[in-house]
């Protein structure tokens, strides 16, 4: 029995191979968009890990920004702060020098009184304080000023008229011993005698010395400020005195005087100084003029006679 082929061929059940390439051509397209899909999954927290590091990174740069300029700041202050501390360091150390020159200034004046122990000076802590015993400026039991006391002051006060940064205060002490029955009419304690001496003495600053009396204070300790023992004869004698204190001033047109005063002597140095710069340039700058017009004359004395030697024909030989 013989079969057509073209029937059998027509019968024949279709090939499996193109169904195999389009499942192979699928799945390797799958497999590429998965691949692709994870790759710009990738991407993106790449690019996000990216952008928050940048924005960690520009906060940081804000934050350290913001520190710098704090440093500045600071340093600015401590700059400021530091010219200041200088300012004022220099302002003390022209006080003190100011001081001790007042002090010289005493010690030379009442060298005798202090030779005797009669007075006694004693600076610290830009302090300056004067012991005058009682005995040379009172009679026994009196608040008047005696002749002698007069002469002690007198002296005393020129020094304290020329110093117009200070405040003085003038006060007056006692030693322990009981006013007596015949004083006690006018000075009923210790109190009133040692006010009644310091006013005195005030006043005689003010009215015989030229010493201004808006500087002055005066006041009254009586027995209550002792420096020395009062089981002495020696100690009581020490404790009857009265003490001139000399402090800064606090006084803000006294403060401000002197350092109107300082800007003064500071712009006249200054002044001084620009003055004697100029002098010494002068000369130099003279000299230096000359030294460039000789410079100049040898330079055009050249320059002609090289255009003169050119300018002249040349011989034919």
């Amino acid at each position: 029995m013989s079969f057509d082929p073209a029937v059998v061929q027509a019968l024949k059940p279709p090939s499996r191979m193109p169904w195999v390439l389009l499942v192979i051509v699928v799945g390797v397209a799958g497999a590429a968009g998965f691949r692709l899909y994870q790759d710009g999954q990738a991407a993106s927290a790449a690019a996000s890990a990216a952008r928050a590091k940048a924005t960690a990174a520009e906060a940081a740069q804000k934050e350290q920004q913001q520190k710098l300029e704090k440093l500045e700041a600071e340093k600015t202050e401590l700059a400021a702060a530091r010219d200041e501390l200088a300012k004022d360091v220099e302002a003390k150390t022209g006080e003190l020098a100011e001081l001790k020159g007042t002090y010289d200034k005493l010690e030379e004046r009442m060298k005798d009184e202090i030779a005797k122990g009669d007075i006694r000076l004693s600076q610290s802590g830009g302090k300056l304080r004067v012991d005058l015993v009682d005995k040379i400026l009172f009679d026994s039991g009196e608040a008047a000023v005696s002749t002698r006391g007069e002469g002690v002051l007198a002296r005393v006060g020129a020094v304290l008229a020329a110093i117009d940064d200070k405040q003085i205060q003038v006060s007056g002490h006692t030693d322990r011993t009981p006013i007596s029955e015949k004083l006690a009419a006018q000075f009923p304690t210790n109190w009133e005698l040692s006010a009644a001496r310091a006013i005195t003495v005030v006043r005689f600053l003010e009215e015989k010395a030229g010493v201004p009396p808006g500087r002055m204070i005066a006041s009254g300790y009586g027995e209550h400020h002792p420096i020395a023992s009062n089981k002495t004869a020696a100690g009581r004698a020490r404790n009857r005195r009265i003490e001139i204190l000399l402090t800064p001033s606090l006084d803000p047109k006294m403060i401000a005087r002197n350092k109107l005063k300082t800007a003064e002597s500071e712009a006249a140095a200054a002044i001084a100084a620009k003055s004697e710069t100029k002098s010494e340039a002068k000369p130099e700058a003279k000299s230096e003029a000359k030294s460039e017009a000789k410079t100049e004359t040898k330079a055009e004395e050249k320059l002609a006679a090289k255009t003169k030697a050119e300018g002249k024909p040349k011989r034919k030989k």
